[in-house]
């Protein structure tokens, strides 16, 4: 989603803040910013203690939802469940499948089907319910076409529905490779002519915006973030991405019956709560755009024809013929050209640091 994070009610404005505050405020004004980082400007640092922002929820099959008490939460904004995992399971349980055995097989469809007729009941109780609705394919090893054709069949997105890609990890053993993700969202864009929507971790997300040449659809696709801090502040921007088009800032990894991020009516601790940099208004008319993020310049590289010169180096040769001491860099020293006195007193108080 394209972001534009507004200020929030009750932001510390340079009038009531201290002279060490205001007086930042002016050099940020008077240098265009840069005083401060970009990320200063986004919602970064406990978003959900403010009330604009609006909230969303993700669930899989095995979460516990009250939804009269859940509804009560009006920040709510939009639910996103769970649809398909990885390849889809068989039905015959003949030839390969995913069990040990034929009984496995049997009970793994059993499970399919139920958990499919949950989400198509979650999904009418939400939109009946006047909230935005998303489904997520959890992405595994194997063939990313039908993965794709599996979710498409299992969710039955319609055109204002979000469409997330959910890959876990970098490593290809146990979730799907970056490269099969790049052909996933390809054929999802094919079939319905919308991308969808990102959701990974921190160490995934950098490791994408690191290679964004190598994946040119993945790095621009509207990030779901997932990180457990109070703050992300100085992240962002990372490669294509400005922002977070949703943070997962809560889940049963930081939430529990003592303490919790944020905590929602009607769910356990293990329920995850998702923040997104906009109030409920603004969300929906974003909600399932499926646009691609502009693209922005690669850095510049070196060229290979120039050869990289090491710096010259300043020695300070003794007058009694001692033996020469390298004292550093003319880049180190300051210095272009200097006198043996110079030097000598340059070389001498960088060794004292």
């Amino acid at each position: 989603m394209p972001i534009t994070a507004k200020p929030l009610a009750g932001a510390l404005q340079p009038s009531h803040a201290g002279p060490v505050v205001t007086f930042m405020a002016g050099l940020a004004l008077a240098f265009g910013s840069l005083f401060l980082p970009q990320s200063a400007l986004a919602v970064d640092l406990e978003p959900w203690k403010t009330p604009e922002p609006a909230l969303v929820i993700d669930a899989y099959e095995l979460n516990i939802i009250d939804w009269q008490d859940m509804l009560k939460d009006k920040r709510i904004a939009g639910f996103v469940s769970k649809a398909s995992d990885g390849l889809p399971e068989s039905f015959s349980c003949t030839g390969d499948h995913k069990g040990d055995s034929v009984a496995h097989c049997k009970t793994m469809w059993r499970k399919y089907a139920v958990s499919r007729e949950l989400y198509q009941t979650r999904r009418m109780v939400a939109r009946a319910s006047g909230l935005l609705w998303g489904a997520y394919h959890l992405a595994r090893p194997g063939n990313p076409i039908e993965q794709a054709n599996h979710f498409l069949d299992y969710a039955e997105p319609a055109a204002d529905e979000l469409m997330v890609l959910d890959i876990e990890g970098i490593d290809p053993e146990n979730f799907m490779s970056l490269e099969d993700g790049e052909i996933f969202a390809r054929h999802i864009k094919t079939r319905t002519g919308r991308y969808p929507m990102l959701y990974t971790n921190h160490t995934t997300a950098r490791h994408i915006a690191d290679n964004r040449a190598q994946y040119p659809i993945l790095s621009r696709l509207p990030l779901w973030y997932a990180r457990y801090k109070p703050g992300i502040r100085d992240v962002f921007p990372m490669g294509n991405w400005d922002n977070y088009a949703l943070w997962q800032f809560s889940s049963g990894a930081n939430c529990n019956k003592r303490r919790c991020p944020y905590r929602v009516e009607g769910t356990l601790p293990d329920i995850d709560v998702n923040v997104a940099p906009m109030n409920a208004e603004r969300l929906k008319a974003e909600w399932a755009k499926g646009d691609l993020l502009p693209e922005k310049p690669l850095p510049a590289q070196p060229d290979p024809a120039i050869p990289v010169l090491d710096p010259p180096v300043v020695t300070l040769v003794a007058a009694n013929g001692a033996r020469p001491v390298c004292i550093g860099t003319q880049a180190a020293l300051g210095v272009d050209t200097m006198t043996t006195s110079a030097i000598a007193a340059r070389g001498a108080r960088i060794a004292s640091r």
